[in-house]
């Protein structure tokens, strides 16, 4: 999808200098290191901004939009104990999520490649190409929180029954 914003959308609550230095390289993608180094910076630099934003939501994980340009965009997504995505994919983007409260669960697969998981701790992230899918959870006891960051921007995801169904990276 061609995304054509004559200058970026970010959050009210973000609409700082320093972000929009982060998210201003002209590029036309971000590869998956970068997408890391913005979701991570976000993470540890505008912390207290975003305690500002976060909402916990029982019956779905709650998200915001954090900033949207022609070559990415930015999210804060929170899950409560239990709550998780569907197996999915990020429709050819380039991706990456850091974990800013708690701790996560990610299962994930490449095309032709085992299920594999790790935990994501408070503070770690990962950065990953167009050819994965993946399973977030938060499969522990309190409340966690993540800034993720795509590219390009607004492609649809693609859900998939398991990750074993996963077979083939979208053209």
């Amino acid at each position: 999808m061609t995304v054509s914003l004559s200058v970026p959308e970010i959050h009210p609550a973000l609409d700082l200098p320093l972000l929009r230095d982060f998210i201003a390289p002209r590029r036309p993608l971000w590869t998956a290191s970068e997408l890391l180094g913005l979701t991570k910076n976000v993470a540890s630099v505008f912390e207290d901004q975003l305690s500002g934003i976060l909402e916990y939501v029982p019956e779905q994980r709650w998200w915001a939009r954090l900033a949207l340009t022609e070559e990415v965009e930015l999210w804060l997504l929170t899950w409560m104990p239990g709550q998780g995505t569907e197996p999915h994919d990020h429709g050819g983007a380039s991706g990456s999520f850091t974990v800013y409260r708690g701790e996560l669960r990610e299962d994930y697969r490449y095309p032709t490649g085992p299920v594999r998981g790790a935990a994501r701790k408070l503070g770690t992230g990962v950065g990953f190409g167009p050819g994965r899918a993946h399973q977030v959870r938060n499969t522990g006891t309190v409340n966690a929180a993540s800034v993720h960051a795509y590219s390009p921007p607004l492609l649809p995801t693609n859900e998939y029954p398991s990750l074993e169904a996963y077979t083939e990276a979208p053209r």
